[in-house]
């Protein structure tokens, strides 16, 4: 992820603010950011178990080690699409 995406990002969160615009909108923004960031954490750590499997040879612990990490990083997707969800649907509720 490039750092200059991310200044960016919060240089208009805070441009937005200066401008008026509703504490809710900003704290969805910096909530979304954050799952967003989670997520690709997530998937990274998927992409490395794989890597981890692939180089593994058939060596059973390292093997056992590998598909953890997998099902690790799954179980961690799948919260924080579920968080990003619940988040998105509470704010929508509040009229965010």
């Amino acid at each position: 992820m490039d750092l200059r995406i991310v200044a960016d990002s919060i240089k208009d969160q805070v441009n937005k603010a200066n401008e008026g615009e509703s504490l809710e909108s900003d704290v969805s923004a910096v909530i979304n950011m954050i799952i967003y960031g989670v997520g690709i954490v997530a998937v990274i750590i998927i992409i490395i178990g794989g890597i981890n499997y692939m180089m593994s040879q058939g060596d059973a612990n390292k093997v056992k080690k590998a598909k953890d990490t997998i099902l690790y990083g799954v179980i961690g997707l799948i919260i924080t699409l579920l968080a990003f969800v619940i988040v998105n649907f509470v704010l929508k509720a509040l009229g965010a």
